[in-house]
């Protein structure tokens, strides 16, 4: 039974996500913690709710970013977790915290990754005119959203988009790809090879 814990920072929609989804599909897996660096997290109530445990490392209380990624380091190992799913959470993570668990620190971001890493994903590319918009799951590397892709969404772009429509529908697809990509590391289904991830059985990792 493989173990993951989730690090939220607000309402942690694709926790749940991937919380639901795991009980309904009967994943050989369990989310044993939420942890948030804001006590305020709204996400924490849901974990709460479901019977997971939760732990707050308060970003403020700590003079560095290394002194909070130690001791975020020491909440994570506690639940000594198989996977470790970045789910909302906010704060840039050092290249120590990320080398500590290569190859089973998760992401996603709301963009066709590598394009439009960082905030304001979807009016910036608005602004750039792009006619398609998604949203990208993958392994986290000390270069900010970036590091090898395990699965993206294809979302058009209409006419009439302002940014909060956009972002609605990118996220609902969130919802499917996430849940999916963790499932399949916690089924062993995918392979990294340097800068790829290919799914061992040949699934697409396109989600239109």
């Amino acid at each position: 039974m493989k173990r993951i814990v989730i690090l939220i920072s607000g309402r942690g929609s694709n926790m749940q996500a991937i919380v639901q989804a795991c009980a309904e599909q009967g994943w050989p897996a369990r989310v044993v913690a939420v942890i948030a660096n804001r006590a305020d997290a709204q996400g924490l109530d849901f974990a709460r709710q479901h019977g997971i445990a939760t732990a707050v490392v308060e970003h403020t209380a700590h003079g560095s970013r290394a002194g909070f990624d130690a001791a975020l380091a020491h909440a994570v190992d506690a639940c000594a977790p198989d996977l470790v799913v970045l789910a909302g959470f906010m704060r840039i993570l050092g290249a120590d915290f990320v080398g500590r668990y290569a190859g089973r620190l998760m992401n996603i971001h709301p963009s066709l990754l590598p394009a439009f890493p960082g905030l304001h994903t979807h009016r910036r590319a608005l602004e750039a005119g792009c006619k398609a918009v998604g949203a990208t799951v993958h392994f986290v590397t000390a270069e900010l959203d970036h590091g090898p892709i395990v699965m993206q969404s294809v979302v058009p772009v209409h006419p009439s988009d302002d940014e909060d429509r956009l972002s609605a529908r990118v996220l609902a697809t969130e919802h499917v790809i996430y849940p999916l990509s963790v499932r399949w590391f916690v089924e062993g289904q995918l392979r990294i090879d340097g800068a790829r991830v290919a799914h061992t059985a040949g699934a697409s990792q396109i989600w239109i």
